[in-house]
């Protein structure tokens, strides 16, 4: 992770969608276009690889409160659920966009998006089609996952909901194609590791790859789950120990730190050092979402992982692109510049790398390429980033 390539006085080739020669003497012979970027620094595209960013309405007294001492427990997710219950798809989808540009604004260019405020068959369907919407709508890579196992709604006994987890939920899923990915929380006060194993053996037997939210509350085992269950990824790991850490490397399973979250809570912050001098190939997201963690920047991110959880600016480089692309599985495609990926590039207003964490809480995006194609360019219009227009019907 501390191992990164810098190039100086080279150019990038681009053609349909990849990047197809990086050097110091690049063949420009039938080039369209040129960006030129001689006085900035030119990084991958940033990867979200955790996020809640379909919602309606707003927590800010759930925030107050906490502040003043209240615990955080299931009564936000409930609230944000019962919000979504009210809203159609398509508000749920234009109520989405301006954080979603916000984030392109900021050099998100892949976002991964969960579900988990519907708490049932109705409203994690309308989610999950409001993240497809969403998808075709604007200029980045999405990936949706299902997060039905986000807390139990009121009135319904565990094992019901469970069930209805595994016989309605992810049988829609599967057959509508709605998510790529199954993800559990398995906490204290949440899921159980027995429940967790129950519901993510399911999805995987209906071809969804796994995820957890795992052990950001109290050390309940969620590591050595995600591990015994091969998952793709592990999230929050706040509270996790140093066995469940090196089960996690035995599996290959990528850890994905949420900074943010910590921050927002006034949380221990996950152990990135440790992990990292484990040989975890960490990644870090924003963990956006409506109670615990308004951030949807991922410079503030890579910021307090140097600034607070000791990780070297190199390391929450490739924590927040290659590594957030492993814990999508798509870093054979995006993460990095390197010849046969795909262009996603972002042109950033600062004289080095290094300066990213210097400047905390600064934007330095300039340019923001997905695919090759310029989808933000604050030097031409302070306008955001065009979105195609949303049909007429979703579906």
């Amino acid at each position: 992770m501390s191992e990164i390539s810098v190039q100086e006085h080279v150019s990038i080739r681009i053609e349909d969608q990849m990047i197809t020669e990086i050097g110091p003497n690049v063949d420009h012979h039938g080039v369209d276009v040129t960006i030129d970027a001689s006085d900035a620094v030119v990084i991958p595209g940033l990867v979200d690889a955790h996020t809640h960013s379909v919602f309606v309405g707003t927590r800010e007294e759930e925030f107050l409160a906490r502040l003043q001492g209240k615990s955080y427990d299931e009564g936000g997710i409930q609230s944000s659920a019962r919000a979504v219950a009210a809203a159609s798809e398509r508000e749920l989808v234009q109520a989405s966009l301006p954080r979603l540009q916000r984030m392109i604004e900021n050099g998100t260019t892949t976002v991964e998006i969960k579900s988990g405020y519907g708490l049932s068959l109705e409203g994690e369907t309308k989610l999950l089609l409001a993240i497809r919407q969403l998808r075709k709508t604007i200029p980045i890579r999405v990936v949706a996952t299902f997060l039905g196992a986000h807390a139990f709604p009121r009135g319904v006994r565990r094992d019901d909901y469970i069930s209805t987890i595994i016989t309605e939920m992810i049988p829609t899923v599967r057959r509508r194609r709605l998510a790529q990915f199954c993800d559990v929380f398995c906490d204290e006060g949440f899921f159980t590791p027995s429940e967790t194993r129950t519901i993510l053996r399911a999805a995987r037997g209906a071809g969804l790859r796994l995820k957890l939210h795992a052990d950001e509350l109290a050390d309940v085992g969620g590591a050595e789950l995600a591990a015994d269950l091969e998952a793709t990824s592990a999230d929050h790991l706040l509270r996790t120990n140093e066995r469940g850490m090196r089960r996690l490397r035995e599996a290959g399973v990528i850890p994905v730190l949420l900074p943010g979250t910590a921050f927002t809570l006034g949380s221990p912050y996950a152990p990135a050092r440790k992990m990292v001098d484990l040989d975890l190939p960490v990644a870090i997201a924003t963990d956006f979402n409506p109670g615990t963690c308004l951030i949807y920047s991922m410079w503030i991110i890579i910021a307090l992982a140097v600034m607070r959880m000791g990780l070297t600016i190199e390391e929450a480089l490739t924590a927040a692109t290659l590594n957030g692309a492993a814990a999508l599985e798509l870093s054979g495609d995006i993460g990095s510049i390197e010849e046969g990926k795909h262009a996603d590039l972002l042109v950033l207003n600062l004289d080095n790398y290094r300066q990213i964490p210097y400047f905390f809480g600064y934007n330095p995006v300039r340019i923001v390429l997905r695919d090759g194609k310029v989808i933000y360019d604050r030097t031409k219009s302070n306008r955001p980033a065009r979105f195609k227009k949303a049909a007429p019907r979703l579906s």
